[in-house]
């Protein structure tokens, strides 16, 4: 952190109530202040180049780069960026991204001002600020066996409602080649059946569906 009166803070997520409320709450707090607001990932890139923050709460889920690969870049460029990740949701597999990226600090959209602002302060203090329910969920990640690249571009296709053949049509595999990912990945996730394993991949941040325009699509 540099050698100021506050904690300067970049804000980066596509809701605008968020923004404008994240700003309320940390603006009260004497020693520290909001010095710009990105409405998604290539912005926050932008705007951390212009003001070098001592610190940016960056949201998980943006436009154009989302969080992981925004924290990836600016850490890429400034080895001493502060960096928390701020996110609505809680699977494994998120969480592990955000920390492998470079992340020092996991905060939930929902928390209150009394865990958000010392989650703050410590990253900006060059701690790093793991909440007891990240924690835990990282140490059940250690449970399950990773997927493979492939196995998740089937579980894609397979949350899209996709039978084998379209499954292997659409990778460019054959059919028999799409039952032994589906078998190896049952087998991973413990799931019983199709619909568990796209469930259980949701939960856990494996895949993502996102509406859009009434119907779900594979982020």
């Amino acid at each position: 952190m540099k050698n100021s009166a506050k904690i300067r803070i970049l804000i980066a997520d596509d809701h605008y109530v968020v923004r404008i409320g994240l700003t309320a709450l940390i603006s009260v707090e004497p020693d520290m202040e909001v010095i710009a607001m990105a409405v998604d990932g290539a912005e926050a890139l932008e705007l951390f180049r212009r003001h070098r923050p001592d610190l940016v709460l960056l949201d998980m889920r943006m436009p154009v780069k989302d969080g992981v690969q925004t924290t990836m870049e600016i850490r890429a460029q400034f080895p001493d960026a502060r960096i928390i990740m701020l996110t609505a949701f809680d699977g494994d597999e998120e969480i592990h991204k955000a920390l492998q990226a470079g992340a020092e600090g996991y905060v939930f959209k929902n928390s209150s001002v009394e865990k958000l602002v010392p989650a703050l302060r410590a990253v900006a203090a060059g701690q790093r600020w793991i909440p007891k329910e990240v924690a835990s969920r990282l140490a059940s990640r250690k449970t399950f066996e990773n997927l493979t690249l492939r196995e998740v571009q089937v579980l894609q296709e397979l949350a899209k409602g996709m039978a084998n053949k379209e499954i292997a049509d659409t990778l460019g595999i054959s059919e028999h080649t799409v039952k032994t990912h589906l078998k190896n990945i049952l087998g991973k996730l413990r799931a019983a059946d199709r619909t568990e394993a796209v469930t259980t991949a949701i939960q856990r941040g494996i895949i993502h569906l996102e509406p859009s325009g009434g119907r779900f699509k594979i982020q």
